[in-house]
C-alpha cells in the first residue's frame, strides 16, 4: 500500500449529479478540502451508484461527472494531495461486490434503512425493486473496504450502511482469515519489530487477553501502525493476533462523522436541486443578487414599518451561516424594529456569497477552458486507485483460494 499507513486512509465519494452548489459545498467540499492536509484522501465519483436509480437515463451522467469534478477542483480540492477517479474506471470494486455478495445474507441488505425510504421516496417515477438497488450498500461497502479505509466521512444518515461495511469486513476476515502457516508468520513479523518491540508487543498482548486490558490493546495497535520496517501484511497479522484472531485482510473502517450542513437552501429547506431552492457554485454575481432578492421573508413585514421576526424569514437562516455576530445583531435590532428594510437585510448575504464564490469560480474556469487537463486528473487517479485496489484483491483472492493459475 505504499509509505502511508492505510489507517490513516480515507474515502468518500459522490454521485455523479452535475454542478453543485453551496450545500455540496458547506456539507461535504470544504470537509474534503480539510481532510486532504491531514490524511491519505480518496474521493471517488460513484457513477455506478447513479446507475441503481437513473439507469433508464445514463447518457447524462457522462455529462454530469465531468460537471461535478470540475466543481471538485475548483472548491478546492487538489489532485496533487488526493487520488480523484471514477469508479467504473477501477473494475475491482465490481469484482469485491460479487465476492463478497456470496457471503453477506439478504436480511442484512433489506434492513438498511434508507431501502424502504428510497423505494417510497423514488418508486413512484422510478421502478426500484432491482437487485442492483437493493445491493447499493454492500457495492458501497466494496468501495471502502478495497482501499482499507480506516475512516470514512459520513453524516448520521449513513451511519447504518457504514456499519454495515463494518459487518462485512467482520464476517469475510472470520471466514478467510485463517492464513496457512498464520502462527509461524506471526512470529516472524513480531522478530521484525526488534528486540525491545517485540518484548513490548508480546508483554501488551499478554495484558489484553489476560485481563481485557483495552489501554494495552490500543497502544499495542499504535506500536504496529508506526512501524516502519514491517510490510502491510505483516501488520495486518499483528493486528489480527492481538486479538487471538487470524490475518485481517479487510480492516473496519471507522466512522469519521462530519458536522450536519447548515446551509439553507433559499426557502428556509435544506438546499437541493430538486427542491429548486439553490445557488450554484458556478451561479454569476447577477444570478446571486437575483435569487437572493426575491427570497420570501417574514410574512408579517408587508411593508417597511412593519415589525418582523428573524427567526421566521429564510434570509435569517442564511445570516446564521454568513454574519458575524455584529451583523447578527444589526438584523435582529432593525428587523424587530422594523429599523431596516428586507433588501437592506440581504445585502450581506449578498456580498458574502459572491465574495465565498469569486475564487471558486477562477478557478472552475480554468478547468472549463482545459476539459483534457480534467480528463488526465481522473485518468491518473483511476490508475493509482487501481494500483491499490489490486493489492487488496490479490488478498481477499488468496484468501478465498482464488489465486489460482
Amino acid at each position: 500500500m505504499g509509505s502511508v499507513d492505510s489507517q490513516q486512509r480515507i474515502l468518500s465519494g459522490m454521485r455523479p449529479s452535475g454542478r453543485l452548489h453551496l450545500g455540496h459545498y458547506h456539507g461535504v467540499l470544504k470537509n474534503w478540502v480539510k481532510l486532504q492536509h491531514e490524511f491519505d484522501c480518496f474521493f471517488f465519483v460513484a457513477d455506478w451508484h447513479a446507475m441503481t436509480t437513473h439507469y433508464e437515463s445514463p447518457m447524462t451522467i457522462e455529462q454530469h461527472v465531468w460537471e461535478m469534478v470540475v466543481d471538485w477542483l475548483a472548491a478546492g480540492v487538489d489532485p496533487g494531495s488526493t487520488t480523484l477517479f471514477v469508479q467504473s474506471k477501477v473494475p475491482e470494486h465490481a469484482e469485491l461486490h460479487l465476492l463478497l455478495s456470496m457471503i453477506t445474507p439478504l436480511s442484512w441488505l433489506e434492513r438498511v434503512p434508507s431501502y424502504k425510504e428510497q423505494q417510497d421516496k423514488l418508486g413512484q417515477s422510478t421502478e426500484l425493486a432491482t437487485y442492483g438497488f437493493l445491493g447499493y450498500p454492500l457495492l458501497q461497502a466494496a468501495d471502502i473496504l478495497i482501499y482499507r479505509a480506516n475512516a470514512v466521512p459520513v453524516g448520521l444518515d449513513q451511519a447504518p450502511h457504514l456499519e454495515m461495511a463494518r459487518e462485512i469486513a467482520r464476517r469475510f476476515n472470520h471466514l478467510f482469515g485463517k492464513e496457512m502457516g498464520f502462527e509461524a508468520n506471526v512470529q516472524l513479523a513480531i522478530r521484525k519489530l526488534g528486540k525491545k518491540g517485540a518484548g513490548l508487543y508480546s508483554a501488551l498482548r499478554k495484558r489484553f487477553n489476560e485481563s481485557g486490558d483495552q489501554e494495552a490493546l490500543e497502544t499495542a495497535q499504535a506500536l504496529i501502525k508506526d512501524h516502519q520496517n514491517i510490510t502491510m501484511a505483516d501488520k495486518e497479522r499483528l493486528l489480527g493476533y492481538l486479538e487471538g484472531e487470524g490475518k485481517v485482510i479487510l480492516p473496519e473502517p471507522q466512522a469519521l462523522l462530519s458536522i450536519e450542513s447548515k446551509m439553507p437552501g433559499l426557502d428556509g429547506q435544506k438546499m437541493s436541486k430538486s427542491y429548486g431552492n439553490m445557488i450554484s457554485l458556478r451561479d454569476d454575481n447577477d444570478s446571486v443578487q437575483s435569487k437572493i432578492k426575491t427570497m420570501r421573508t417574514d410574512p408579517a413585514r408587508v411593508r417597511l414599518t412593519d415589525p418582523g421576526d428573524p427567526e421566521q424569514c429564510p434570509v435569517w437562516s442564511l445570516h446564521q451561516v454568513y454574519s458575524d455576530d455584529t451583523t447578527k445583531a444589526w438584523v435582529q435590532d432593525g428587523c424587530r424594529n422594523a429599523g431596516i428594510g428586507c433588501l437592506d437585510c440581504k445585502k450581506p448575504i449578498i456580498d458574502a456569497v459572491i465574495s465565498e464564490l469569486e475564487p471558486i469560480q477562477q478557478r472552475a474556469e480554468r478547468y472549463e477552458n482545459d476539459p483534457d487537463l480534467i480528463k488526465s486528473i481522473i485518468q491518473e487517479g483511476s490508475e493509482r486507485a487501481r494500483d491499490a485496489a489490486r493489492e487488496t484483491m490479490d488478498d481477499v483472492r488468496e484468501a478465498m483460494g482464488l489465486n489460482y493459475r
